[in-house]
């Protein structure tokens, strides 16, 4: 079946139509930058306009920033202050006129990743790290979600949140190389490890394909690999998620 996956982030929201049995994107990928405001309504406008360029009639899922408990956003992240305490599957299926699936994106990405990519068939505790404007964690026992581990929003220092110190964005907004930021991350990952003792760690997002870049930086001992579905894993992973979660007839 072919399902419509939409990725969002604080810089864009991706779609694309996923074949849910293989886990192939079946079409290229179509990007609308996330608006400025970041509020609910002015999303949702855009994910139907997502949905409207594929031209789509069914299960949607998709992928959110921010902590998802059923369907409701339990905190903002990234995101503006008004979407804490909304129901994001109603305000999204509202806006499309379809059953939407909403998850968590690291949630999202792990799935994707878990199902159909280098994660498939490992057991133990394994880590899924998306890194992008902020740092995306989901977590998987012996293949099964257990959702909404916020990894990225632990206290750092003088930072609200580690993201803020060792995510993508903040690579960016420091003019940082890849070496100094890989120090940086590696010390994100310290962390991760000291909390969860995971056995294996999927890291996923934009800087994902740049592991090679900082790649001597990681310190940890936990094994740390990169996703092998790269910025796809989101699109892919909530997909998959809303297929999962469709009624059945």
């Amino acid at each position: 079946m072919d399902v419509l996956g939409i990725d969002i982030g604080g810089t864009g929201m991706k779609g694309a139509l996923v074949n849910s049995l293989t886990g192939e994107i079946l079409t290229k990928r179509f990007r609308i930058p996330t608006p400025k405001s970041r509020k609910p309504k002015d999303m949702a406008k855009v994910l139907n306009d997502i949905v409207e360029y594929f031209n789509y009639k069914g299960p949607v899922g998709v992928g959110f920033p921010t902590i998802i408990k059923h369907g409701v956003c339990m905190a903002t992240g990234n995101l503006h202050k008004d979407w804490l305490g909304v129901n994001a599957k109603e305000l999204f299926s509202e806006a499309s006129g379809l059953p939407v699936t909403v998850i968590n994106d690291a949630d999202a990405a792990g799935y994707a990743v878990m199902n159909y990519g280098i994660g498939k068939g490992e057991q133990g505790l394994v880590l899924m790290i998306t890194i992008g404007t902020g740092i995306g964690s989901g977590v998987f026992l012996n293949g099964e979600l257990l959702p909404n581990f916020e990894l990225g929003q632990i206290p750092y220092k003088n930072y609200k949140k580690i993201e803020a110190y060792a995510s993508n964005s903040a690579r960016k907004r420091d003019n940082l190389s890849y070496k100094a930021w890989g120090k940086r991350f590696n010390k994100f990952l310290e962390l991760a490890e000291i909390i969860t003792c995971p056995d294996l760690i999927i890291l996923g997002g934009g800087s994902s394909k740049d592991f090679d870049k900082y790649r001597k930086q990681i310190k940890i001992q936990t094994p740390v690999i990169p996703a092998e579905l790269g910025n796809h894993a989101g699109i892919v992973g909530a997909a998959a998620a809303a297929l999962h979660e469709a009624p059945k007839d």
